[in-house]
């Protein structure tokens, strides 16, 4: 039975992964699943963006609103966030070249985060992320140290 990448794809990945664990590599669809391969290294970079948006928009939020009485929920956020990204790089090692690209537009998406669960607005925010890939990633808190 072949299934049909566009109308059952559910089906067809199962299909398809058959086939590859029987050796069957004639009858795979070698189009569509080349461009699911593809589409799984996006989804990764996609994972980058998504992390490094959220980590960024808490590390705004901690530099520029200090005086927030709950910041222990920011600095969680912010831990949790870094772990997640150095695994998913040690994962991933070949997406670190990249990242200094990836950082911009998920700078933008970090602004928009600050800018919504702030009373700021977005003229007093930086225009670029004012952090090395470096200190993103490390222990670096901007502004001062955790004293909560």
């Amino acid at each position: 039975m072949s299934t049909d990448y566009d109308t059952d794809f559910y089906a067809w990945t199962n299909e398809q992964a058959r086939l590859l664990r029987a050796g069957r590599c004639s009858q795979l669809d070698l189009v569509h699943l080349a461009e699911e391969i593809e589409d799984l290294g996006k989804r990764e970079r996609r994972a980058l963006q998504s992390r490094l948006g959220v980590l960024l928009g808490h590390l705004l939020k901690w530099r520029y609103q200090p005086e927030y009485p709950y910041r222990k929920s920011w600095r969680a956020t912010i831990n949790t966030r870094r772990r997640s990204l150095i695994q998913l790089l040690d994962e991933n090692p070949s997406l670190r070249p990249g990242l200094d690209g990836v950082i911009e537009r998920a700078c933008a998406d970090g602004l928009d985060l600050a800018v919504a669960e702030t009373p700021l607005d977005y003229d007093a925010f930086p225009e670029r992320c004012p952090w090395s890939v470096d200190e993103i990633l490390s222990d670096h808190w901007p502004g001062g140290a955790p004293d909560c």
